[in-house]
């Protein structure tokens, strides 16, 4: 089984293979509070102002853009919603791969660093 320190000392790369049901289900496993949602894995972060959700946002653009596998992001007052999924993945008709969770573990490292 794949932990999250793995995942973290990963580079994202161009996939066009998506992964299984059962994958996902070990993956997510890994990745503490992150789920399946319409597609995509998710998870929610909260922050006690603007200021710490803003700074948690340029800290992951920053670590996210270098592995080139960006998340869909609600931010709000308080709270970013992120996203994950692979459009390149299941020939082009989207889906989940390894580059989704290497992106949320190093999400979760810069969350957990606040």
């Amino acid at each position: 089984m794949v932990t999250a320190a793995e995942l973290i000392q990963k580079k994202g790369r161009h996939l066009e293979q998506g992964l299984s049901d059962a994958e996902i289900s070990q993956y997510l496993a890994a990745v503490e509070g992150w789920t399946l949602q319409d597609g995509k894995i998710v998870r929610s972060f909260d922050f006690k102002n603007y200021y710490e959700t803003l700074a948690f946002v340029n800290a992951i653009a920053w670590v996210i853009h270098a592995d080139d596998h960006h998340p869909e992001l609600t931010v709000t007052y308080n709270r970013v919603v992120a996203r994950f999924d692979t459009h390149s993945v299941n020939g082009g008709k989207g889906g989940i791969s390894e580059n989704d969770f290497i992106a949320a573990a190093k999400v979760d490292a810069i969350y957990r660093q606040r």
